[in-house]
């Protein structure tokens, strides 16, 4: 639709991964992208690039520095599946051309190809991602679950008919931030839309009513005793453990559901992570949510007594910050050690 690219071309953000037809950059963006606002992605954006540069690069390197890169960027899954990836790609002489192969890889699904295959390669396939679901359900007053297979067949020839075949992939671009800037979850800017004389939403006078909301998943509380034990400028981590169903293998500060008493919760340290506790009176308190889950956290400065299970394991580490800044680490980490700063900082007054 020529409206559309009009828009696009005269009001698109200058983002570090537009004008691109590098299918490397384009992929490492989309995909951290996912559920991930944009101004957070740059500074990521931009360091990983400087790290790995093409995908020979990504492919070469151990998984562990990917997921350092990566820290503090959510959804660590991504990151592995990208680096899986790559393995394949390079393993294959190079990416895939188009959305049906793109999808044989490792997370990536019918939106990343879509985006991929029209960018870099041209592909006249529409994409469906967050943004322009919203938009297109405005569009078309369409009140029915976008999640629901038939919902997403109508939205998607929607979206292709909107489609430029000579610029498929600045059409698709256009569409994203379309939703993105003007047709927001709240408060749309309709007046500013280039598609609102033909959008159904609009002519209702009531475009937040679409698209259909899902009931979100019940929030799960959660209150932990977070333990800071240091040693010569170093800090305690521990590596949780391959299988585990929340942030695999990233590196966290010790930690226990907290209880009733400060006994309580030093007993618990010992057994789960070996050797012998001594918290202090609590130093602060943070909160930190992860997907659905809100984690009330009590930070104590602790003592230690170790076994050489705790000193000389291989899922234990004394890290020092040029330590951390390589290991795949918990953004917990962080929030948890600035809590201590300033009373560390009087101290040492």
């Amino acid at each position: 639709m020529r409206e559309l690219l009009e828009w696009y071309d005269r009001r698109r953000r200058d983002l570090p991964w537009r004008g691109l037809r590098d299918p490397y950059r384009i992929w490492i963006s989309e995909v951290m992208l996912q559920q991930t606002r944009v101004q957070t992605v740059i500074p990521y954006y931009e360091r990983f690039l400087q790290r790995f540069p093409d995908v020979e690069s990504l492919a070469a390197a151990a998984v562990e520095e990917v997921l350092a890169l990566w820290s503090g960027l959510g959804y660590y899954r991504r990151a592995r599946q990208l680096h899986r990836a790559a393995v394949e790609i390079v393993a294959a002489g190079g990416f895939p051309s188009n959305a049906e192969g793109l999808r044989r890889l490792p997370g990536i699904g019918p939106y990343t190809a879509a985006a991929i295959a029209s960018i870099a390669f041209g592909e006249v396939i529409p994409v469906l991602d967050g943004n322009v679901e919203r938009l297109l359900c405005r569009w078309l007053a369409c009140a029915e679950d976008p999640k629901r297979a038939a919902t997403r067949r109508r939205l998607t020839a929607a979206a292709a008919s909107l489609l430029d075949a000579a610029r498929p992939g600045d059409s698709n671009q256009a569409l994203m931030e379309l939703g993105a800037t003007v047709c927001r979850v709240s408060s749309p800017r309709c007046e500013e839309c280039p598609l609102e004389g033909g959008c159904r939403a609009r002519v209702e006078g009531d475009p937040e009513r679409y698209p259909y909301r899902r009931r979100r998943r019940k929030t799960e509380h959660q209150q932990l005793t977070v333990a800071v034990a240091r040693r010569r400028g170093a800090v305690l981590l521990f590596r949780r453990p391959e299988d585990s169903d929340l942030l695999p293998g990233m590196w966290e500060l010790p930690n226990v559901s907290r209880g009733p008493r400060l006994e309580d919760d030093e007993s618990a340290l010992g057994r789960r992570y070996g050797g012998h506790w001594k918290l202090s009176q609590a130093a602060g308190e943070l909160r930190h949510a992860i997907t659905y889950r809100s984690i009330a956290m009590i930070v104590h400065e602790a003592e230690i007594e170790t076994d050489s299970t705790v000193a000389e394991g291989p899922e234990a580490t004394w890290a020092s910050v040029a330590d951390r800044a390589r290991l795949p680490q918990s953004s917990m980490v962080d929030k948890v050690l600035a809590v201590l700063e300033p009373p560390l900082k009087s101290r040492e007054g």
